[in-house]
C-alpha cells in the first residue's frame, strides 16, 4: 500500500483543504482523493457544479457540506449545461477570473450527460469538465456504464455460463471529446498527483472549454480493499489500461510507460476481474490484452506524428 502523504507526491501542492474531511465516502474512495486535489489546484476562486453521484451523496447531507467553495448539485444529465449558464452569468458580472468546474461520474458523463456536455463544448464556454471515472454506476448499485471495460463484472453484467461480464468495450470518450476540437483534453490518475495538479492548472487557463478524465478506483465496485486506490491507479497506468496523455489544440502528448506490466498483475487485485484469471477464460483475457495493446499503440503513433 502506498502512502498518499509521501512528500514526493505532495511537493508543491497547497496544504489548505477546500474539500473538508469528515464526509461519508468509503474509506479509500478514489473520487474523494481526486476532488480534494482538484480543489487544491483550483483554489478558492472556484464554483463547482456536481452531477448526481456518490460525491453529491456523501459530501452534502443536509444541512451539512464538505465544500468550502460555492457548490450546486444538478441532475445526472445537465451538469455541463448548468456550468455553461454559471460561466456566462459570471462573465456578465465581469467575474471572468472565477473558475467554473463541473464534476460528473462516468455514468453522468459517458452516458446520461453526454448530449449536454457535447453541446457545451460546441458552444465554447470557458469551463473545466472533470469526469471522475470509476467505470460503473457505483452510486446506484454497481451497474455497467459506457466506461465499464469488456468482460468486467457488474450487477447488470454478471458472470454466468452464457454471458461473461460486459459484452462491449469501453467507449473511447476522451477521443470523442477531443473530436470537438476544444483546446485541452487530458487523462489523469491518483498515482501521479503532481501531474494531476499541473493538468488542472493548465486546463483552467486555456481560452475555452477543457476536459480531464481521472481514473478513480472504487472499493465496493472493483471488489478491492480500501488501501489499494493508489496502487491500482498505478497498476492501471503500468498495464497500459489507463495511459496518461494530454491533447493540446489537437497535439497529443503521451506520458511514456517506462516499466510496463502484464494485465494479470492489474486484474489479480480486483474481484470484478477474477473470472478472467481462470484457465477456461484465457481466450477472453488474451482478447483484452490485444485490445489494450492496440489502443496504446494508436496513442504512441499519434504521439510520434503530432
Amino acid at each position: 500500500m502506498a502512502d498518499l502523504n509521501n512528500n514526493d507526491l505532495i511537493a508543491g501542492i497547497p496544504k489548505e483543504e477546500l474539500f473538508s474531511p469528515g464526509h461519508g465516502a468509503c474509506l479509500g474512495c478514489g473520487e474523494a482523493i481526486a476532488i480534494r486535489h482538484v480543489l487544491k489546484a483550483a483554489g478558492k476562486n472556484t464554483v463547482v457544479v456536481q452531477a448526481t453521484g456518490c460525491p453529491e451523496v456523501y459530501s452534502t447531507p443536509f444541512p451539512l457540506t464538505s465544500w468550502k467553495v460555492p457548490y450546486i448539485h444538478t441532475a445526472f444529465e445537465n451538469a455541463a449545461a448548468v456550468a455553461s449558464g454559471i460561466r456566462e452569468g459570471l462573465n456578465i458580472q465581469g467575474k471572468n477570473d472565477v473558475n467554473v468546474i463541473a464534476f460528473g461520474g462516468d455514468g453522468a458523463t459517458y452516458d446520461i450527460g453526454l448530449q449536454s456536455l457535447s453541446g457545451a463544448l460546441e458552444r465554447g464556454h470557458k469551463f473545466l469538465y472533470i469526469c471522475l471515472n470509476n467505470e460503473a454506476y457505483e452510486n446506484t448499485g454497481v451497474q455497467r456504464s459506457g466506461a465499464t471495460e469488456k468482460y468486467a463484472w457488474t450487477t447488470t453484467t454478471p458472470i454466468g455460463s452464457k454471458i461473461i461480464g460486459k459484452s462491449q468495450y469501453r467507449k473511447p470518450l476522451s477521443k470523442i471529446i477531443a473530436a470537438h476540437n476544444i483546446p485541452y483534453v487530458a487523462t489523469a490518475s491518483l498515482h501521479n498527483l503532481p501531474d494531476l495538479y499541473r493538468k488542472i492548472k493548465f486546463a483552467l487557463n486555456v481560452n475555452g472549454p477543457s476536459y480531464i478524465e481521472i481514473l478513480c478506483p472504487c472499493i465496493p465496485g472493483w471488489k478491492m480493499t480500501a488501501d489499494m486506490s493508489y496502487d491500482l491507479a498505478l497498476l492501471a497506468f503500468k498495464s497500459n489500461v489507463w495511459p496518461l496523455y494530454e491533447i493540446i489544440t489537437g497535439k497529443l502528448i503521451l506520458t511514456k510507460n517506462e516499466s510496463p506490466i502484464s494485465l494479470e498483475e492489474y486484474f489479480k487485485l480486483q474481484g470484478r476481474y477474477s473470472h478472467l484469471l481462470k484457465p477456461e477464460n484465457k481466450k477472453l483475457l488474451d482478447e483484452l490484452k490485444e485490445h489494450v495493446y492496440k489502443q496504446y499503440k494508436d496513442l504512441e503513433i499519434q504521439n510520434s506524428t503530432s
